[in-house]
């Protein structure tokens, strides 16, 4: 435990995700901010895979690369993450933090080895999603079960997950969400981004079913006079092919590919008069906490997940009339909902209140070593929700 790459700083090496910089899914961007601007007292040493990374780097925002010759999604992915963990055995950092749980079937002899802390974030109960049968959603399970097991401290990224380990394994997990802030960054505006005059709905995610597609675009054709672009991956899955072909005819549904460039995505956020959520599954969704920045009215699947992210201020529907209806109420006051959403987001996610939840879990455990609490006494504490 005392080997460190500074002995002067608090050592934290941080497994599971693609890498820095970031450039792919929620994770990455949560890595990204956590090494951003932190404490100056703690060293981080992410863990990212050379295969999407042709360019290799040291550091990056102070913290060490340590690259890793395997794809850290798909196949590879759990052999990617044990192989992390091998390398973390050689490093000895002070606390590891493991993001989502597909590795976490080694921990159990990891812990016989590391003599560090272990803090595990299980993302969002990877096995009850739909797209997982069998073996494989047996493998997910007990890689949670293995998780919640050998961690010192088990993070959920939403209450009702939260509320999920408790009655499961009998464990308090602490509820750190992500931030959304980056998506009101100042961007290059160019008004031919964006040149629809007609009052439009966003909706913006991936395109599988557990994320309620087809409701959310049956309920838009039900109502021919609310305008919504839909930005998804349409091409990428016969699912998404057979809903772009079916809902064509629809002249108020605009299913738009993916866009990548932040500046045209600023824009069409901002131009938007409204946000429709579809997400049924996996904690706290990234997209949702950005949408809720930028102060527009919410109409959010109803389930535990989205209630609890928007503490039951926004528009719910469970059904695609239910959509429509919402939609189409004149009863429904946008800029008081928009405005709670705002304040909601301003409140609890930001990258600077996720960052200080983050770094008072460090310091949970510094509490049972002097020399880490006497390191990390200046930091400012934010404390998780337990």
């Amino acid at each position: 435990m005392k080997t460190r790459l500074n002995i002067n700083k608090l050592h934290v090496a941080i497994v599971g995700t693609v890498g820095l910089p970031a450039c792919y899914g929620g994770f990455e961007s949560l890595v990204d901010n956590l090494v951003d601007k932190c404490h100056h007292e703690i060293l981080y040493t992410v863990f990212s895979s050379s295969k999407a990374y042709p360019k290799k780097i040291k550091t990056y925002k102070g913290a060490n690369i340590c690259y890793v010759p395997l794809n850290a999604n798909g196949a590879q992915s759990i052999l990617y993450d044990i192989v992390s963990l091998l390398r973390v055995l050689i490093l000895r950092p002070d606390i590891t933090l493991i993001l989502g749980v597909s590795g976490c079937i080694f921990l159990p002899i990891f812990r016989l080895l590391y003599r560090g802390e272990i803090i595990t974030n299980i993302d969002g109960l990877e096995w009850k999603r739909e797209k997982w049968r069998g073996w494989t959603r047996l493998f997910l399970k007990f890689s949670e079960r293995c998780a919640v097991r050998f961690s010192n401290i088990v993070i959920a990224d939403n209450k009702a997950i939260t509320q999920y380990v408790a009655k499961e394994y009998n464990i308090d997990a602490l509820t750190i969400a992500y931030g959304g802030d980056h998506a009101l960054k100042e961007h290059n505006l160019d008004s031919s981004n964006c040149n629809d005059n007609r009052p439009y709905f966003l909706s913006i995610c991936r395109i599988e079913p557990e994320n309620n597609i087809d409701m959310i675009l049956e309920g838009f054709s039900m109502s021919p006079d609310h305008h919504l672009k839909f930005i998804g991956t349409w091409s990428r899955s016969e699912y998404g092919r057979n809903l772009k072909r079916a809902f064509s005819g629809c002249r108020n549904i605009e299913m738009i590919e993916p866009i990548y460039d932040i500046n045209v995505l600023y824009q069409i956020r901002t131009q938007s008069i409204g946000y429709v959520h579809g997400h049924s599954a996996r904690g706290t969704n990234p997209s949702l906490v950005e949408a809720m920045h930028f102060g527009k009215v919410i109409f959010a699947y109803d389930c535990n997940f989205n209630r609890f992210t928007t503490e039951n201020n926004c528009c719910y529907f469970s059904t695609a009339k239910d959509l429509a209806n919402n939609i189409a109420n004149p009863h429904v006051d946008s800029r008081v909902i928009g405005e709670k959403m705002k304040t909601i987001a301003m409140r609890r996610y930001t990258w600077n209140v996720v960052r200080g939840q983050y770094e008072s879990a460090y310091l949970q455990l510094c509490e049972k070593y002097p020399l880490w609490a006497t390191i990390m006494d200046s930091i400012s504490y934010c404390e998780p929700s337990s």
